[in-house]
Order: structure tokens, then sequence, then C-alpha cells
């Protein structure tokens, strides 16, 4: 934005693709254009943007190992009527990205903060999910040790809205094997990569995605775990099991006993209550 000596500048906190390179909105181009500066978390990942939008303005870096040292001069470049863009590699900033330091130094020092809405991994997931999403808790990444993430999951345990978490590959099983242990074989859906070439979104019960994923010879990419919220004994999501009986007794004339065997074992639940859903679609 244009520089007034007379007033300080504006952060703008700005979303860019998480994958797809035309998710990136109108107002967001324009804006990374007319900044003084753009913040990023990787410039090498954000200047492959820029390069596509033909946008010009000089980057500076600004990440986890950084934040501490760079947020003082970026807040005095504030201050002296430069705006500045924040981004991060992919996504909102500030959301489990170390954005939010800047943002929080900004506000206390009375300087305007302003949102560039786009792409989140979060809301892309929970939109195709088929889980509710008219409450949901993000959870972020969960704690690496042990110990701290069974208590963690202990406390989310009797949590009633929908859980989403972000974990990275090599982690992502055990992660979905204590969970299981911890708070049972719920439905849950994983979204891998998310706009990008090979996207995935896999539904099913905790178990049988890791089943899934466990005949793959390795995991690769970027993924956002969603889990179904607690639920009253003898009550469960119907959604996704309704939408599989559905098709199974539509589509084939497979008998009803094979397919509520099939997606007991998917689902995690009795073949009986499987069974009883099935009868109640046929009438």
């Amino acid at each position: 934005m244009p520089k007034d000596s007379t007033a300080p500048g504006t952060l703008f906190v700005l979303a860019t693709p998480i994958g797809n390179m035309e998710d990136v909105t109108l107002r967001a181009i324009r804006t990374l254009k007319e900044v003084a500066l753009i913040a990023a978390e990787d410039t090498r990942h954000t200047r492959k943007l820029l390069a596509r939008y033909d946008i010009g303005t000089r980057l500076t870096s600004y990440h986890d190992h950084n934040k501490e040292k760079r947020t003082p001069g970026l807040v005095k470049k504030l201050k002296s009527g430069d705006s500045i863009a924040l981004v991060s590699d992919a996504g909102t900033p500030s959301i489990s990205d170390p954005g939010h330091y800047l943002v929080r130094a900004a506000i206390q020092a009375a300087i305007q903060v302003v949102p560039i809405p786009g792409a989140s991994a979060l809301v892309a997931a929970l939109s195709v999910s088929g889980l509710p999403t008219d409450s949901f808790v993000f959870v972020g990444f969960p704690p690496r040790k042990p110990a701290k993430r069974k208590q963690y999951l202990e406390r989310l345990k009797e949590e009633p809205r929908t859980l989403v978490f972000y974990e990275s590959p090599k982690r992502l099983l055990g992660f979905m094997r204590e969970m299981t242990q911890v708070m049972g074989d719920r439905s849950a859906v994983v979204a891998r990569e998310l706009t990008k070439i090979y996207e995935e979104i896999i539904r099913g019960s905790l178990s049988y995605i890791a089943e899934v994923l466990e005949t793959r010879s390795s995991l690769k990419g970027e993924y956002t775990l969603l889990v179904g919220g607690y639920e009253r004994s003898g009550e469960f999501d119907r959604s996704l099991l309704l939408k599989d009986l559905k098709r199974n007794l539509l589509e084939t004339d497979r008998p009803l006993s094979d397919v509520a065997r099939e997606l007991a074992r998917k689902y995690g639940l009795s073949r009986k209550i499987v069974y009883e859903e099935g009868l109640k679609l046929k009438k």
C-alpha cells in the first residue's frame, strides 16, 4: 500500500493456496502487489506463487526459528507507515503457524491487522468430510511424546464435537492406533494432499482407514485427520453408514447379510446394528 508517514501501515494476514495455484483470490494478488514487504514462512516457496502472478514485491523470511528476532523490525516498519503481508507456506497464516506471534505484536502496537481470507486445509477437509460440521474443534498437531499424547487423547475422548487434527505422514498411523485404543473405533476421515494432483479422501472407521494406509509402502504428503465426536452408548453417526448401505443395496445385487458383515467391520459396529439399518432402508 502507498506509504503515508502520518499513519502506521497495515498488517495483512493473507491466505495463499494449499496446493492448486489457482486457489488464490483477486484481492490477495492485488494486496501482494501493493504492500511494501511480504513476510513469508519460506521465501523459496512463496517466490513460486509470486512468479506465477508476476508479483515483484520484496520478501523477507518469517518462521518459527526467527520470529522473536524479526518481529520488532517488522513492527517498526509498520509503525513507520509500511504495510506488510504475512503469508505461510500454504493456507491461512497463524493457524498452527508462527504468524500468530507477529499478529499479537502488531495488535499490542495498535497497528491495524486485516485478514485476506482464502484457502485453509482445515475448512476444505471439513466441508467434504461428511462428519457433523455445525460444531467442531480444531486441535492442530498432537504432542510427539507418547505419554503426553495419551494424556491429550484422554482429555479429548468425551468431546462431543468433531475433532480436526494435523499430523505428519510418519506419525499418522501410530496416532490413529493410539486414538482407537483410547477413544474407540470412531467414524473418521483422512484428507491427503487437498487441491493437489494426488488429492485423496478416505472415509470410514479409524481401524478401516488404518488398514487402507498400512497396505502402502510409505505415506507421503500433507494429512488432515477428522474424527467423530463422543457419542453416548448406543448412539453412532449414521450419515456415512447410510450412504454406504444405499450404494451397496441400490447398485449391487449382494445380499443384505453380506453387506452388513462388510460394513460392520469397516465402521467398527456390530453386524446386528448395520443389518437393522439396512432393513429400515429397504422398507
